[in-house]
């Protein structure tokens, strides 16, 4: 359920209805996002809804009192109507012009990733992604190099002012990622893992969350609603691919989800061309697709000698295919009236 206030309600009208939301049992949540004051009321609303409804019209200031459908709240358009714009210093996700964070799957060195880092930023790319601490299937493969790769990346971004995107795996691990990352990124294989979810969002720094292999868009967007209501709104949802019964790729891309989220969900909406194919030959066009389709933004791995490449080379660009790539992005953006 939401409150919305009048326009002219007074700082006391508010905080009324906010003590009255609270002495009856539930959480009010502020919408930090518009102008006009609104009241999620949090909590498990069942056979009282008609009651709760008509009792708070009676109250000042108060507008309307609409009962969200969705069991994502916070996350829902009916609560927050206007997309919602992340800021990571001075990018922008969401919003007209789309945002492109590109770099390794892992930080293997400084020069690797210093390297890589100037190039795509010569390219368009906005943000460097970067993993210091790699899940990956077998307990033998690469596993990242820790919080050397985090003073890594906090060199490359000195050296070329692109905020840094990376992965935390662990709720124990949230207060050293936080000191280096701009955005830290919730991976597939923890979407659900709740107690991280709650973690992160008790901080500051906007967080990307990626949807989970064997997820539907719903569990996504309720794995959303636990950062948001730790009081964290800044959230990225990342469509990575699912997996399906078809393996001719990693995954399967769903360009559903792209206007599926933008319909259901105020947050921003990226995709990760280079996971969901598996396969580099295949990144150019999923990423033109997801433009196309809506995406706010696309996360592309780009390495400089993949075949050499620690994790996930394979999937990754070299630096002079991913500058051809981001200049055919343009041409698709500017096709629908947005930019890179």
């Amino acid at each position: 359920m939401i409150i919305i206030m009048q326009t002219q309600a007074t700082p006391e009208q508010i905080q009324s209805v906010e003590e009255e939301i609270q002495r009856i049992g539930f959480r009010p949540f502020m919408n930090p996002g518009v102008e006009r004051k609104v009241i999620a009321v949090l909590g498990g609303l069942d056979a009282k809804k008609a009651d709760l409804v008509e009792h708070f019209y009676s109250f000042p200031g108060v507008e309307r009192v609409d009962l969200i459908s969705h069991l994502w709240k916070l996350a829902s358009r009916e609560y927050h109507p206007d997309d919602t714009i992340v800021m990571i210093g001075d990018v922008k996700v969401g919003g007209n012009a789309l945002t492109i964070a590109a770099g390794p799957c892992s930080v293997e060195s400084e020069s690797q990733l210093l390297g890589i880092a100037q190039s795509v930023k010569e390219s368009g790319a906005s943000l460097l992604r970067g993993g210091a601490f790699k899940p990956r299937t077998s307990p033998y493969a690469f596993q990242g190099l820790g919080e050397e790769a985090l003073k890594i990346l906090a060199k490359a971004r000195e050296a070329t002012g692109l905020p840094v995107v990376t992965e935390v795996m662990d709720t124990t691990d949230v207060a050293l990622v936080e000191r280096y990352a701009d955005i830290m990124q919730i991976g597939a294989r923890n979407m659900q893992n709740y107690s991280l979810l709650k973690r992160v969002g008790q901080t500051k720094t906007p967080i990307l969350l990626k949807r989970g292999q064997g997820c539907t868009i719903k569990d996504l967007l309720m794995s959303a609603e636990y950062i948001i209501a730790e009081g964290n709104p800044d959230v990225i949802l990342c469509e990575r691919g699912i997996t399906t019964f078809e393996d001719s790729t990693r995954n399967t891309t769903d360009i559903n989800a792209v206007p599926v989220l933008k319909h259901w969900t105020h947050l921003p909406v990226v995709l990760d061309p280079s996971h969901a194919t598996g396969d580099w030959r295949y990144v150019e066009s999923v990423a033109k697709a997801s433009v196309a389709a809506g995406a706010d933004g696309l996360l592309i791995e780009v390495h400089n000698d993949p075949k050499r490449a620690l994790s996930d080379g394979p999937q990754s660009l070299r630096p002079e295919q991913f500058e051809e790539l981001m200049s055919k992005l343009r041409r698709v953006a500017t096709a629908i009236d947005r930019t890179v």
